[in-house]
Order: structure tokens, then C-alpha cells, then sequence
């Protein structure tokens, strides 16, 4: 894994489209890392957008490239862009989880220029004990696709929706 102490937290100032050739559009983005003027960083992630906190490695950080191998970034152009870093994902950054050429983003409590975190932020512990969890409500999770109701149920329940309907309407009736 690359030294991820080299990378930074970012906030993107601006995007621009520049097109693209692909199937996924070129963006030109103005990136606040903390120094005296913004950088240039050329990407294709979808996940971009002006505000956001996004871990970034700038000129002369190690990253691993598409091969496997250490590479030193350097200042290059890409579709006629000149781009003065990277935006990182999560497994660039061993994190884990998350999709691969989705820039890895940060809460706001995240500086610019500051390290970023060496976890996903938010992301459970990855001890397994659940540490600490104790103090967080259980959630119910219902299921994606609910049993459906077979006919008897279903005339079940409408018979039962009409009686309480008549009784709330006789009651109502006799208040009168």
C-alpha cells in the first residue's frame, strides 16, 4: 500500500465539464489543499461536486498504480487538461470499502491540507466486536420485498377495515 501520510484533504471550489471522449465526462476542478492558491485536478469521478471534502494526493505522492506498482505522481495533462494531483478512492486509500474510481470523500470536520483519516469515516470497527456499540439504538430492517397477502388474508383485512369504518361512522352518528 502507498504512504497515504503524503495525501491531503481537499475542497473542491469549482467544476468545470470539459467534455470527454468516454463514457464518462472530463471535469476540470479548483481544489482548496490547504496552500496559498487552489490546484488543478483533472477527473472523471462522478461523485465531484463544488463543496465537497475529498482526499486528494498531490505532486510527489506515492500512489499504486492500475499494475500494482509504486508510482510517483507527477504534474501531467489529461484530455488537455493539466492536472496537479489525484483524487483518491477508497482503496487507494485501504480503506476496505467503496467503489473503485469514486472519489473518497470526508466530513466537514476535516481541514484543508490536513492527513486524512486512516479509516472510512463512519465506517464500523473492523475488530468485529462492535466496540462501544452498546449506546446505539437497534434498528429494525425490514426487508426489501414484503410477503404478499394471500386472498383470504387480503378479504380478511377488508372486512375488517369496513366494520371499524362502520363503527367510527355510527359512532360519529350518535354524537350527533
Amino acid at each position: 500500500m502507498a504512504d497515504i501520510s503524503q495525501y491531503k484533504v481537499g475542497i473542491v471550489l469549482s467544476v468545470e465539464n470539459k467534455g470527454g471522449s468516454g463514457k464518462k465526462p472530463l471535469k476540470a476542478c479548483s481544489v482548496n489543499i490547504g496552500g496559498e492558491e487552489a490546484i488543478t485536478v483533472a477527473t472523471s469521478a462522478s461523485n465531484v461536486r463544488e463543496g465537497s471534502r475529498i482526499v486528494i494526493a498531490p505532486i510527489g505522492s506515492t500512489i499504486i498504480n492500475d499494475s500494482g506498482e509504486e508510482q510517483i505522481l507527477k504534474k501531467t495533462s489529461v484530455g488537455g487538461i493539466p492536472s496537479e494531483g489525484m483524487f483518491c478512492d477508497a482503496g487507494m486509500l485501504g480503506w476496505g470499502s467503496g467503489a473503485s474510481g469514486i472519489a473518497a470523500q470526508v466530513p466537514d470536520t476535516y481541514e484543508p491540507g490536513s492527513s486524512p483519516p486512516s479509516s472510512k469515516p463512519g465506517a464500523p470497527p473492523k475488530n468485529g466486536s462492535g466496540g462501544g456499540g452498546s449506546d446505539v439504538p437497534a434498528v429494525e430492517v425490514k426487508g426489501l420485498f414484503e410477503k404478499k397477502l394471500t386472498k383470504e388474508e387480503k378479504k380478511k383485512l377488508a372486512e375488517e377495515k369496513r366494520k371499524a369504518r362502520k363503527a367510527a361512522k355510527g359512532a360519529k352518528k350518535n354524537a350527533e
